[in-house]
């Protein structure tokens, strides 16, 4: 099927996917667009239920993308292609390659988070902001997390904004929601330390521990963690701050503490080397 008419009852579905969390809810779908973020998507192994091609925007580079998605595609599956004009209906970004997938939502539990040896999570509190879960995907991912948890509601996880602010790293890192006495109750039967974050820690984060099993908690943009979390936690810890503000943006500050972690485990694992 080609579809030329923005008024076409898929292509308003597919707005409402990208624009509305109660339609997304409903249909338990989201919109992946993007050719690194379906690339992304597809090496992870999720099957889309549509998939909207627009031949005019695929670059040559991509066009491994096309075979490759009629290939993956179930009975059940839908493939379709469409007028540019209509792909710029559908696609929020300008430069999203021609292709644009209705994909389920995947979903993990805290239970089937997989564990490393020394684990090393992020927990976020009701993070506000679908742009700051992404780029704390991206650190997660470049860091070697075994995964995140979100707890306390905030943002939407299946929201494209953090699948595209995440660069597809949304399907290479594990997460996993729940409420957060669930949260800490699971750490704590697993004997990983709770790290949180805040401004009214005594102990500088870089002179805190993080060579064992840990999970770095951070809160939200606006109230910072819970109280909850801040009786719960093993440690609290602060980022110094030398001008009038108070705290940095969420994204950015869970990423000087992951990268911590990285830093001492490194200088760990290379003293123990030599």
């Amino acid at each position: 099927m080609h579809i030329t008419s923005p008024a076409n009852p898929r292509i308003k579905n597919v707005v409402r996917l990208s624009t509305n969390r109660r339609q997304r809810e409903q249909a338990r779908q989201t919109v992946v667009e993007g050719s690194r973020e379906v690339r992304r998507c597809l090496d992870a192994g999720v099957i889309p239920a549509e998939v909207y091609l627009c031949p005019e925007l695929i670059a040559p580079t991509d066009a491994d993308l096309a075979a490759r998605l009629s290939q993956l595609l179930t009975p059940n599956s839908q493939l379709l292609s469409v007028s540019p004009e209509v792909f710029a209906k559908i696609a929020v970004r300008g430069d999203s390659g021609g292709i644009v997938l209705i994909i389920p939502y995947t979903q993990t539990r805290l239970d089937d988070l997989p564990l490393s040896a020394n684990p090393f999570l992020v927990v976020v509190e009701g993070a506000e902001k679908p742009g700051n879960v992404g780029a704390i995907l991206r650190t997660a991912d470049a860091a070697g997390v075994d995964g995140l948890i979100l707890c306390a509601g905030g943002t939407d996880l299946h929201n494209p904004n953090v699948i595209r602010a995440s660069l597809g790293t949304r399907f290479t890192v594990p997460v996993a929601e729940a409420p957060t006495a669930e949260v800490i109750a699971w750490l704590r039967a697993r004997g990983i330390a709770a790290i949180a974050a805040t401004p009214d820690a005594t102990a500088v984060y870089t002179s805190t521990d993080l060579t064992g099993p840990v999970a770095i908690v951070t809160g939200s943009e606006a109230d910072g963690l819970s109280a909850e979390w801040l009786a719960a936690a093993d440690a609290t810890v602060t980022i110094p701050m030398h001008g009038v503000a108070d705290s940095l943006n969420l994204a950015t500050s869970t990423a000087l503490l992951l990268y911590e972690v990285v830093r001492q485990r490194g200088s760990r694992d290379e003293g123990m080397k030599g």
